[in-house]
């Protein structure tokens, strides 16, 4: 059952990663680049969780991974936000 779920995972996040790339490519923006490392990062962590359940990869090893990837993520997706600058509906204009 687990392996269904992680191949259903895989398959989704890797979709969504193909996706994030081609919205990228068509605003060749900084925000964009950085959402599809983030989109990139989870479908990394779906083949990490592959590789552990097949015993290719240790247990401490997709903790250590995991968990580096949970941060990086975070961190990746935090810098888009910042970078996208003030909301306009605030700034009194419209």
């Amino acid at each position: 059952m687990i392996l269904a779920v992680l191949s259903l995972a895989g398959l989704g996040t890797g979709i969504l990663f193909g996706l994030s790339v081609v919205a990228y490519r068509r605003r060749r923006s900084r925000r964009y680049a950085l959402i599809a490392v983030a989109v990139g990062a989870l479908f990394v962590r779906s083949i990490l969780g592959m590789g552990t359940v097949l015993g290719i990869v240790p247990m401490p090893v997709h903790h250590l991974l995991g968990h580096g990837l949970d941060f990086g993520i975070a961190a990746v997706i935090l810098s888009a936000v910042y970078r996208s600058g003030p909301d306009r509906s605030t700034t009194g204009a419209g």
